[in-house]
């Protein structure tokens, strides 16, 4: 199945626009590294949404001042999530093979620190917002040395990889404002803080190394 197929078929629709911007298709290391953010995007943010809903009863059983946030956090994850799907519809992209095997470590996870108490759930969503946010960062990265690259040769930056980083901007500020959350709802307070999120950010640099290749 072809990977980023539209981004590919824009770029080489034409080989100048009106105002004679050269085009280039992408180089077969682009479509890889597309390929491989969009797939584990979707798996994260899949991920992310049942970690949520397994934490949230629990949580507002024994806080349920909480409810408000953690619906919040959910329907943001949601979100994320059905742009991901979206994306991957549009640009022909399969999801991760892995993806029975991440739901239930994320349910698992979010159900889990769930019930260690209040503290282990946001320190789970710290340590996952964490690694999430550097991988978003490394996305956007790439992708606006991309088109550097492309307004130095004078060529014309198509509508889909600005969709996608505006997208992607947007998807890590928000996830990095779930941290936020998370810190002022006491998740340095867990025990034990540092076994928990080292473990926690360990997992979720593996997840995503598999989701990239699997």
């Amino acid at each position: 199945m072809p990977s980023s197929a539209t981004l590919e078929e824009e770029a080489q629709a034409s080989a100048y626009d009106g105002a004679g911007s050269q085009r280039r298709p992408l180089s077969p290391e682009q479509r890889k590294f597309l390929d491989r953010a969009l797939r584990v995007n979707q798996a994260g943010e899949l991920a992310a949404v049942l970690i949520y809903t397994a934490q949230t009863p629990p949580i507002i059983r024994s806080h349920p001042h909480l409810r408000p946030l953690m619906k919040h956090m959910h329907d943001q994850e949601a979100g994320h999530f059905a742009t991901f799907n979206e994306l991957l519809a549009k640009h022909r992209i399969r999801p991760t093979a892995m993806y029975p095997v991440w739901k239930v470590a994320a349910t698992a996870l979010g159900w889990t620190t769930a019930v260690m108490g209040k503290e282990a759930a946001m320190a789970c969503t710290e340590a996952v917002e964490t690694e999430i946010g550097s991988h978003y960062n490394e996305q956007v990265r790439v992708l606006l040395e991309w088109k550097k690259q492309m307004e130095e040769r004078g060529e014309e930056v198509g509508e889909d990889m600005k969709e996608l980083l505006q997208n992607l901007r947007r998807i890590r500020d928000e996830e990095l404002e779930h941290l936020d959350h998370a810190v002022e709802n006491d998740a340095k307070v867990a025990r034990p803080y540092e076994l928990l999120t080292n473990v926690i950010r360990g997992g979720c640099r593996a997840a995503i190394w598999v989701s990239e290749r699997v």
